[in-house]
């Protein structure tokens, strides 16, 4: 079941007075909203919102997140609650623009905002949307995407048939310690049709400190309806908890994005390909305690994802790369050598979607594993404690590195519906740094971003 929403970005320049200085300063802020339901003036609709707030000479917060209340005609107003990071500090934009028929244009430009600091007033200011350079990108970045149910992308897959491997995954980065988490649920359905069992494990990553993680045991499969369900641990649409080992956690996930198909979309419905992987929402929020031996994790607004594999099994080789790259961007990667006659002699097929400025590149998630005009096709070195990813689509090219310093990564053994064995080697601690180029008469630079600690990355083999 799928509904529209809506998605749009809006600039907005002024200036601001901080209470501990006698002079005002320029300020910027950029914003990608998102709804999800379409946008009617008539009624009241809440958005989400990411993206960049500067102030200068004092912040520039490229994870600034917030909501939106847009309700031009029922309370005639439309409201911003932004929170970013000023010097290790946590300020609160909030103000509104009071709509009125008398002068239509003012009202709907102009922001007159206050600044809190944990409910105390630390400034004010006014922000104006720029006509002149700022109505037509405004008016051009209108999406109406398609939103998926969680519930139904969350559904098991697994029909009977012998021979299958379905996967619920989170992982995500706490924003307060930098430590990674990785919560992996795992159904596997043998070939000789003895029956299919769940089982898993979960890891931490601290920032600077051993990995830690808990393998929960195997037990027969009965296929709950709504996600992965067994007596200790559960990954159910807005809640993940359980216990293993001596790891306890209770999670709740705010989904926050469109779905985003790493595969063509048809193969997540129609399993003819070896396996196929998607992102129920392209990143989400996450809050909640993961208790481990002698350590406690508490997460307040963590982002990560969660998504979904089904298919025959393990590849012959494969990585995997998730980044949240912060303003509502993510690349998410899957480079792979099948396990099919024919296909294991091929260089790694790679699978790409880049989601950055509210539009996801390719359009067609095929672009990136085979070759079409005008594109040549995206390659793989896969290795460790490094690899990388290069290609290009239309006149765009992209350079992915990624680094697993081998004190951050975990190895840990995967079993196939066959019986034959695997090892992955996850870091939810890694390094990345994304470059991705436009074609203008000459290669020039779009943009660049480094991660440091926060991407989350993995390499497997037999």
């Amino acid at each position: 079941m799928t509904a529209r929403g809506t998605a749009f970005k809006e600039t907005m320049l002024g200036r601001v007075h901080l209470r501990d200085e006698d002079r005002d300063r320029p300020v910027r802020v950029d914003l990608v909203a998102r709804a999800e339901t379409v946008m009617l003036p008539h009624r009241t609709t809440q958005a989400r919102l990411t993206g960049r707030v500067r102030i200068a000479g004092r912040a520039d917060d490229a994870e600034a997140v917030g909501e939106l209340e847009i309700s031009p005609l029922a309370r005639r107003r439309i409201r911003y609650r932004i929170t970013f990071a000023l010097e290790g500090r946590r300020l609160v934009l909030d103000g509104w623009k009071s709509i009125s028929p008398a002068r239509p244009l003012t009202s709907m430009t102009v922001l007159p905002f206050t600044l809190y600091e944990d409910g105390d007033r630390v400034g004010e200011g006014t922000l104006r949307f720029p006509l002149a350079t700022g109505l037509l990108p405004f008016l051009a970045s209108f999406r109406f995407p398609h939103q998926a149910a969680p519930a139904a992308d969350l559904a098991s897959r697994w029909d009977g048939t012998p021979g299958r491997t379905e996967v619920w995954y989170t992982t995500l980065t706490d924003p307060a310690t930098g430590t990674g988490v990785w919560l992996h649920h795992e159904v596997v359905a043998p070939t000789d049709g003895s029956g299919a069992h769940a089982h898993g494990w979960v890891a931490v990553f601290p920032k600077d400190g051993p990995v830690e993680h808990a393998r929960f045991r195997p037990v027969p499969w009965t296929g709950p309806p709504q996600g992965f369900l067994t007596e200790d641990v559960s990954a159910l649409p807005g809640r993940l908890a359980g216990s293993a080992g001596s790891f306890t956690w209770e999670l709740t996930e705010t989904p926050q994005g469109a779905p985003v198909h790493t595969f063509p979309r048809w193969s997540w419905r129609r399993p003819w390909l070896p396996a196929s992987q998607m992102l129920p929402a392209a990143r989400c929020r996450y809050d909640g305690t993961i208790r481990y031996g002698a350590g406690e994790l508490r997460l307040e607004g963590a982002v990560g994802a969660s998504a979904r594999i089904y298919g025959h099994g393990n590849a012959r080789r494969w990585a995997w790369l998730h980044a949240d790259l912060g303003g509502g961007d993510v690349l998410e990667i899957i480079a792979a050598v099948s396990m099919r006659r024919g296909l294991r002699r091929l260089p790694p097929l790679v699978f790409l979607r880049l989601l950055h400025d509210g539009r996801t590149w390719p359009r067609r998630a095929e672009r990136t594993a085979v070759g079409l005009a005008g594109s040549s096709r995206f390659r793989a070195d896969i290795g460790l404690p490094e690899w990388r990813v290069t290609g290009r689509a239309g006149r765009r090219r992209i350079r992915v590195t990624v680094t697993q310093p081998p004190e951050r990564t975990l190895a840990l053994t995967y079993t196939d519906p066959d019986g034959s064995a695997a090892v992955c080697r996850n870091s939810e601690t890694a390094d990345a740094v994304v470059s991705l180029e436009h074609w203008w008469g000459r290669w020039r630079q779009e943009a660049v971003w480094r991660l440091s600690g926060t991407a989350h990355a993995e390499v497997g083999d037999r």
